[in-house]
Protein backbone atom coordinates (compact mmCIF):
# COMPACT_ATOMS: atom_id res chain seq x y z
CA UNK A 1 0.00 0.00 0.00
CA UNK A 2 1.74 3.62 -1.20
CA UNK A 3 1.83 6.37 1.25
CA UNK A 4 -1.05 8.25 0.62
CA UNK A 5 0.90 11.46 0.79
CA UNK A 6 3.62 10.43 -1.75
CA UNK A 7 4.89 14.06 -2.61
CA UNK A 8 4.89 15.28 1.04
CA UNK A 9 7.97 17.46 1.83
CA UNK A 10 8.69 15.89 5.48
CA UNK A 11 10.35 18.17 8.52
CA UNK A 12 12.47 16.37 11.28
CA UNK A 13 9.11 17.07 13.41
CA UNK A 14 7.29 14.31 11.05
CA UNK A 15 10.27 11.95 12.27
CA UNK A 16 9.37 12.41 16.30
CA UNK A 17 7.37 9.95 18.39
CA UNK A 18 7.73 9.10 22.21
CA UNK A 19 8.99 6.00 23.36
CA UNK A 20 8.69 4.74 26.92
CA UNK A 21 12.36 4.83 28.62
CA UNK A 22 12.07 1.23 29.55
CA UNK A 23 11.77 0.19 26.22
CA UNK A 24 15.37 1.03 25.29
CA UNK A 25 17.52 -2.54 25.88
CA UNK A 26 20.02 -2.17 27.74
CA UNK A 27 21.14 -5.92 27.26
CA UNK A 28 20.90 -7.83 24.54
CA UNK A 29 19.17 -11.18 24.14
CA UNK A 30 20.36 -14.10 26.08
CA UNK A 31 20.67 -15.50 22.80
CA UNK A 32 21.31 -13.65 19.36
CA UNK A 33 18.60 -15.40 17.30
CA UNK A 34 15.68 -15.13 20.51
CA UNK A 35 15.53 -11.51 19.61
CA UNK A 36 12.36 -10.63 18.64
CA UNK A 37 11.34 -9.89 14.65
CA UNK A 38 8.40 -7.36 13.31
CA UNK A 39 7.64 -8.54 9.90
CA UNK A 40 6.58 -5.66 8.28
CA UNK A 41 6.55 -6.43 4.48
CA UNK A 42 3.02 -6.61 4.18
CA UNK A 43 -0.07 -4.19 5.43
CA UNK A 44 -0.15 -5.71 8.61
CA UNK A 45 2.85 -6.59 10.99
CA UNK A 46 3.28 -10.19 12.15
CA UNK A 47 5.22 -10.94 15.13
CA UNK A 48 7.60 -13.27 15.02
CA UNK A 49 11.47 -14.38 16.50
CA UNK A 50 14.44 -13.65 14.21
CA UNK A 51 15.62 -17.29 14.09
CA UNK A 52 12.26 -17.54 11.54
CA UNK A 53 14.33 -14.93 9.22
CA UNK A 54 15.42 -18.20 6.84
CA UNK A 55 11.87 -19.40 5.94
CA UNK A 56 11.32 -16.08 5.20
CA UNK A 57 12.97 -15.94 2.64
CA UNK A 58 13.76 -16.90 -1.01
CA UNK A 59 16.43 -19.46 -2.60
CA UNK A 60 18.33 -17.38 -4.65
CA UNK A 61 18.05 -14.41 -2.63
CA UNK A 62 21.13 -12.62 -1.45
CA UNK A 63 22.12 -11.32 1.76
CA UNK A 64 24.38 -8.69 2.28
CA UNK A 65 26.17 -7.86 5.36
CA UNK A 66 28.41 -5.01 6.56
CA UNK A 67 31.69 -7.31 8.00
CA UNK A 68 33.22 -4.01 9.75
CA UNK A 69 34.37 -4.53 13.15
CA UNK A 70 33.74 -2.24 16.28
CA UNK A 71 37.62 -1.11 17.73
CA UNK A 72 37.75 0.04 21.25
CA UNK A 73 38.07 3.18 20.23
CA UNK A 74 36.31 5.29 23.77
CA UNK A 75 40.32 6.05 25.41
CA UNK A 76 40.93 8.20 28.87
CA UNK A 77 43.85 10.44 30.05
CA UNK A 78 45.23 13.75 31.16
CA UNK A 79 45.97 17.13 30.19
CA UNK A 80 49.88 17.94 30.88
CA UNK A 81 47.76 20.33 33.12
CA UNK A 82 46.44 17.34 34.88
CA UNK A 83 42.68 17.52 33.48
CA UNK A 84 40.88 14.66 32.19
CA UNK A 85 40.15 14.10 28.34
CA UNK A 86 38.02 11.23 26.65
CA UNK A 87 39.03 10.35 23.23
CA UNK A 88 36.44 8.85 20.75
CA UNK A 89 38.86 7.57 17.72
CA UNK A 90 36.60 8.08 14.58
CA UNK A 91 39.26 7.19 11.69
CA UNK A 92 43.09 6.05 11.58
CA UNK A 93 44.11 8.20 8.69
CA UNK A 94 46.34 5.94 6.01
CA UNK A 95 49.93 6.26 5.25
CA UNK A 96 50.37 8.17 2.26
CA UNK A 97 53.30 9.18 -0.18
CA UNK A 98 53.43 12.38 0.16
CA UNK A 99 53.93 12.96 3.49
CA UNK A 100 50.18 14.08 4.23
CA UNK A 101 49.53 11.06 7.05
CA UNK A 102 51.75 8.96 8.95
CA UNK A 103 50.66 5.72 9.86
CA UNK A 104 50.44 7.01 13.50
CA UNK A 105 47.74 9.17 12.65
CA UNK A 106 44.19 9.52 13.72
CA UNK A 107 41.04 11.44 14.21
CA UNK A 108 39.07 11.98 17.12
CA UNK A 109 36.44 13.70 19.02
CA UNK A 110 37.86 15.19 22.31
CA UNK A 111 35.67 15.97 25.13
CA UNK A 112 37.56 17.94 27.73
CA UNK A 113 36.60 20.97 29.67
CA UNK A 114 39.58 23.29 27.52
CA UNK A 115 40.68 22.12 24.24
CA UNK A 116 44.51 22.26 24.40
CA UNK A 117 46.80 23.94 22.07
CA UNK A 118 47.94 22.23 19.29
CA UNK A 119 51.17 20.65 19.73
CA UNK A 120 49.89 19.44 23.28
CA UNK A 121 51.12 16.06 23.80
CA UNK A 122 47.79 14.17 26.10
CA UNK A 123 48.70 11.63 28.18
CA UNK A 124 46.36 8.07 27.18
CA UNK A 125 45.62 5.79 29.64
CA UNK A 126 48.61 6.98 32.02
CA UNK A 127 50.81 7.88 29.33
CA UNK A 128 54.20 6.19 28.26
CA UNK A 129 55.81 6.80 31.16
CA UNK A 130 52.68 4.39 32.64
CA UNK A 131 52.33 1.91 29.61
CA UNK A 132 49.94 3.79 27.83
CA UNK A 133 50.55 5.77 25.29
CA UNK A 134 50.77 9.51 23.95
CA UNK A 135 48.37 11.79 21.89
CA UNK A 136 49.97 15.03 20.17
CA UNK A 137 47.21 17.73 18.92
CA UNK A 138 48.04 18.50 15.57
CA UNK A 139 44.74 20.47 14.87
CA UNK A 140 41.20 19.94 13.49
CA UNK A 141 39.82 17.38 10.70
CA UNK A 142 38.84 17.80 8.21
CA UNK A 143 40.12 21.54 7.98
CA UNK A 144 40.51 24.37 10.58
CA UNK A 145 36.98 24.69 11.54
CA UNK A 146 36.20 21.19 11.18
CA UNK A 147 34.48 19.43 14.04
CA UNK A 148 37.13 16.40 14.65
CA UNK A 149 40.77 16.78 15.64
CA UNK A 150 43.64 15.04 14.29
CA UNK A 151 46.43 13.20 16.55
CA UNK A 152 49.56 11.63 16.33
CA UNK A 153 49.56 8.66 18.97
CA UNK A 154 53.39 7.70 20.06
CA UNK A 155 54.52 4.58 22.58
CA UNK A 156 57.45 3.48 23.62
CA UNK A 157 56.78 0.31 21.55
CA UNK A 158 56.04 1.72 18.14
CA UNK A 159 52.78 -0.13 18.57
CA UNK A 160 50.49 1.57 15.76
CA UNK A 161 46.73 2.69 16.43
CA UNK A 162 44.95 -0.26 16.60
CA UNK A 163 47.00 -1.80 18.76
CA UNK A 164 47.25 0.86 21.28
CA UNK A 165 43.16 1.06 21.01
CA UNK A 166 43.09 -2.68 21.82
CA UNK A 167 45.54 -2.28 24.74
CA UNK A 168 43.95 0.37 26.43
CA UNK A 169 40.39 1.39 24.87
CA UNK A 170 36.98 0.72 25.90
CA UNK A 171 33.99 -0.26 23.66
CA UNK A 172 32.16 2.73 22.03
CA UNK A 173 28.84 2.03 23.31
CA UNK A 174 25.90 4.20 22.24
CA UNK A 175 25.10 7.18 24.88
CA UNK A 176 21.52 5.33 25.49
CA UNK A 177 22.83 2.09 26.56
CA UNK A 178 24.07 2.89 30.47
CA UNK A 179 28.00 1.92 31.36
CA UNK A 180 30.45 3.24 33.80
CA UNK A 181 31.49 6.51 32.10
CA UNK A 182 34.87 7.26 33.59
CA UNK A 183 37.07 4.11 32.34
CA UNK A 184 36.50 2.23 35.33
CA UNK A 185 36.07 -1.78 35.33
CA UNK A 186 32.46 -2.22 34.30
CA UNK A 187 30.99 -5.50 34.84
CA UNK A 188 29.22 -5.67 31.72
CA UNK A 189 32.38 -5.45 29.64
CA UNK A 190 32.73 -9.24 28.85
CA UNK A 191 29.10 -8.87 27.60
CA UNK A 192 30.00 -5.54 25.32
CA UNK A 193 32.87 -7.38 23.79
CA UNK A 194 30.85 -10.26 22.38
CA UNK A 195 27.65 -9.29 22.05
CA UNK A 196 28.78 -5.44 21.02
CA UNK A 197 30.49 -7.16 17.60
CA UNK A 198 29.11 -9.24 14.73
CA UNK A 199 30.12 -12.98 14.72
CA UNK A 200 31.77 -12.53 11.01
CA UNK A 201 33.00 -9.07 11.73
CA UNK A 202 36.53 -8.68 10.00
CA UNK A 203 37.74 -5.25 9.33
CA UNK A 204 39.06 -2.94 12.16
CA UNK A 205 37.33 0.77 12.01
CA UNK A 206 33.92 0.90 13.43
CA UNK A 207 32.90 3.03 16.60
CA UNK A 208 29.47 1.68 16.09
CA UNK A 209 28.13 -1.76 15.50
CA UNK A 210 26.16 -2.42 12.50
CA UNK A 211 23.28 -3.33 14.86
CA UNK A 212 20.74 -5.28 12.42
CA UNK A 213 23.46 -7.66 12.06
CA UNK A 214 24.23 -8.51 15.87
CA UNK A 215 21.25 -11.12 15.34
CA UNK A 216 23.07 -13.87 12.96
CA UNK A 217 24.61 -16.58 14.80
CA UNK A 218 26.00 -19.57 13.70
CA UNK A 219 22.52 -21.25 13.01
CA UNK A 220 20.59 -18.97 11.37
CA UNK A 221 23.81 -18.67 9.01
CA UNK A 222 23.43 -22.33 8.61
CA UNK A 223 19.97 -22.16 7.86
CA UNK A 224 20.40 -19.38 5.15
CA UNK A 225 22.55 -21.61 3.59
CA UNK A 226 20.75 -24.53 3.28
CA UNK A 227 17.82 -22.60 2.67
CA UNK A 228 19.68 -21.41 -1.00
CA UNK A 229 19.99 -18.26 0.72
CA UNK A 230 23.39 -16.63 -1.07
CA UNK A 231 25.70 -14.36 1.37
CA UNK A 232 28.43 -11.38 0.53
CA UNK A 233 29.66 -8.81 2.46
CA UNK A 234 30.24 -4.58 1.90
CA UNK A 235 32.39 -2.92 4.36
CA UNK A 236 31.31 0.41 5.95
CA UNK A 237 33.46 2.12 9.12
CA UNK A 238 30.34 2.92 11.60
CA UNK A 239 31.59 6.59 12.25
CA UNK A 240 30.05 7.86 15.83
CA UNK A 241 28.13 10.49 13.37
CA UNK A 242 25.59 8.26 13.52
CA UNK A 243 24.35 9.27 17.17
CA UNK A 244 24.17 12.82 16.00
CA UNK A 245 21.02 14.03 16.37
CA UNK A 246 19.68 16.17 13.30
CA UNK A 247 18.87 19.61 14.27
CA UNK A 248 17.80 21.32 11.16
CA UNK A 249 13.93 20.80 10.65
CA UNK A 250 14.45 21.13 7.83
CA UNK A 251 15.93 18.12 5.93
CA UNK A 252 17.94 19.69 3.24
CA UNK A 253 19.78 22.00 5.83
CA UNK A 254 20.90 18.64 7.20
CA UNK A 255 24.89 18.31 7.02
CA UNK A 256 25.63 14.42 6.69
CA UNK A 257 28.46 12.90 8.40
CA UNK A 258 31.20 10.98 5.90
CA UNK A 259 31.98 7.32 6.18
CA UNK A 260 34.27 5.12 4.55
CA UNK A 261 32.64 2.32 2.91
CA UNK A 262 33.79 -0.87 0.10
CA UNK A 263 32.22 -3.25 -1.92
CA UNK A 264 34.37 -5.92 -2.82
CA UNK A 265 34.56 -7.69 -6.68
CA UNK A 266 33.08 -10.87 -4.56
CA UNK A 267 30.02 -8.74 -3.82
CA UNK A 268 30.17 -6.75 -7.19
CA UNK A 269 29.98 -10.68 -8.81
CA UNK A 270 27.32 -11.81 -6.09
CA UNK A 271 24.93 -8.64 -6.82
CA UNK A 272 24.75 -9.64 -10.48
CA UNK A 273 24.13 -13.47 -10.25
CA UNK A 274 21.21 -12.44 -7.76
CA UNK A 275 19.61 -10.07 -10.84
CA UNK A 276 20.23 -13.13 -13.69
CA UNK A 277 18.47 -15.88 -11.58
CA UNK A 278 15.67 -13.25 -10.52
CA UNK A 279 16.28 -12.94 -7.02
CA UNK A 280 16.10 -10.05 -4.09
CA UNK A 281 18.64 -8.55 -2.40
CA UNK A 282 18.56 -8.39 1.39
CA UNK A 283 20.49 -5.98 3.01
CA UNK A 284 21.21 -6.27 6.61
CA UNK A 285 21.36 -2.96 8.08
CA UNK A 286 20.93 0.68 7.33
CA UNK A 287 24.84 0.95 6.90
CA UNK A 288 24.79 -1.95 4.31
CA UNK A 289 21.86 -0.04 1.92
CA UNK A 290 23.77 3.21 2.34
CA UNK A 291 27.28 1.46 0.96
CA UNK A 292 24.87 -0.23 -1.87
CA UNK A 293 22.91 2.43 -3.02
CA UNK A 294 26.23 5.01 -3.10
CA UNK A 295 27.95 2.30 -5.07
CA UNK A 296 24.78 2.49 -7.45
CA UNK A 297 24.43 6.39 -7.24
CA UNK A 298 28.63 6.57 -7.97
CA UNK A 299 29.99 3.84 -9.93
CA UNK A 300 32.55 3.68 -6.90
CA UNK A 301 33.23 0.38 -5.16
CA UNK A 302 35.36 2.28 -2.40
CA UNK A 303 35.19 5.55 -1.07
CA UNK A 304 34.12 8.20 1.53
CA UNK A 305 29.55 8.42 1.25
CA UNK A 306 27.56 10.92 2.90
CA UNK A 307 24.49 10.27 1.13
CA UNK A 308 20.99 10.76 3.29
CA UNK A 309 18.23 8.83 2.54
CA UNK A 310 14.95 10.60 2.95
CA UNK A 311 11.36 9.89 1.50
CA UNK A 312 11.76 10.43 -2.46
CA UNK A 313 14.86 8.37 -2.78
CA UNK A 314 14.90 5.84 -5.76
CA UNK A 315 16.35 3.10 -4.53
CA UNK A 316 18.16 0.38 -7.55
CA UNK A 317 19.95 -1.72 -5.50
CA UNK A 318 18.47 -3.25 -2.14
CA UNK A 319 14.87 -4.93 -1.97
CA UNK A 320 14.11 -6.27 1.46
CA UNK A 321 15.51 -4.66 4.81
CA UNK A 322 16.91 -6.03 8.02
CA UNK A 323 17.09 -3.12 10.18
CA UNK A 324 16.30 -2.56 14.60
CA UNK A 325 14.33 0.11 15.63
CA UNK A 326 15.96 3.42 15.46
CA UNK A 327 15.78 6.76 17.58
CA UNK A 328 13.49 9.54 17.14
CA UNK A 329 14.46 12.35 14.48
CA UNK A 330 17.52 10.42 13.67
CA UNK A 331 18.42 9.89 9.60
CA UNK A 332 18.02 5.71 10.00
CA UNK A 333 14.23 7.09 10.57
CA UNK A 334 14.20 8.91 7.48
CA UNK A 335 15.81 6.01 6.03
CA UNK A 336 13.30 3.04 6.39
CA UNK A 337 10.28 5.67 5.94
CA UNK A 338 11.85 6.33 2.18
CA UNK A 339 12.23 2.54 1.87
CA UNK A 340 9.17 1.60 2.99
CA UNK A 341 7.01 4.40 3.23
CA UNK A 342 6.85 6.84 5.74
CA UNK A 343 3.05 6.04 6.84
CA UNK A 344 3.75 2.19 6.86
CA UNK A 345 6.82 2.54 8.85
CA UNK A 346 5.24 5.09 11.87
CA UNK A 347 2.46 2.57 11.81
CA UNK A 348 5.17 -0.16 12.29
CA UNK A 349 6.47 1.80 14.97
CA UNK A 350 3.54 2.22 16.53
CA UNK A 351 2.60 -1.67 17.06
CA UNK A 352 6.14 -2.14 17.90
CA UNK A 353 5.82 0.17 20.95
CA UNK A 354 2.59 -1.47 21.90
CA UNK A 355 3.51 -4.46 21.84
CA UNK A 356 6.83 -3.68 23.80
CA UNK A 357 9.53 -4.66 21.53
CA UNK A 358 12.44 -3.57 22.68
CA UNK A 359 14.55 -0.91 20.88
CA UNK A 360 18.00 0.76 19.85
CA UNK A 361 21.39 -1.26 19.27
CA UNK A 362 20.48 -4.05 21.80
CA UNK A 363 16.94 -4.66 20.84
CA UNK A 364 15.05 -6.02 18.40
CA UNK A 365 14.72 -6.39 14.58
CA UNK A 366 12.52 -6.01 11.41
CA UNK A 367 11.96 -7.01 8.55
CA UNK A 368 10.99 -4.42 5.49
CA UNK A 369 9.71 -4.70 1.70
CA UNK A 370 11.11 -1.55 -0.70
CA UNK A 371 7.90 0.05 -1.47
Amino acid sequence: MPDSQPHRTFTLSDFDFSLPPDLIAQHPAPERSASRLLDGRAGAPVDRIFRELPGLLQPGDLLVFNDTRVVKARVFGEKESGGKVELLIERVLVADGDGKAAGNEVVAHMKVSKKPAVGATLQMAGGPARGGFGATLLGRWPDENGPLFRFALSSPDGAGPHALMERHGHMPLPPYIERHQDGADDPDAAEDAERYQTVFARAPGAVAAPTAALHFDDAVLAALAAHGVERASVTLHVGAGTFQPVKTESLADHRMHSEWYEVPLATLAALERCRQRGGRVVAVGTTTVRTLESWARSGQATGDTDIFITPGFAFQVVDLLVTNFHLPKSTLMMLISAFTGYEHAMALYRHAIGQRYRFFSYGDAMLLARR
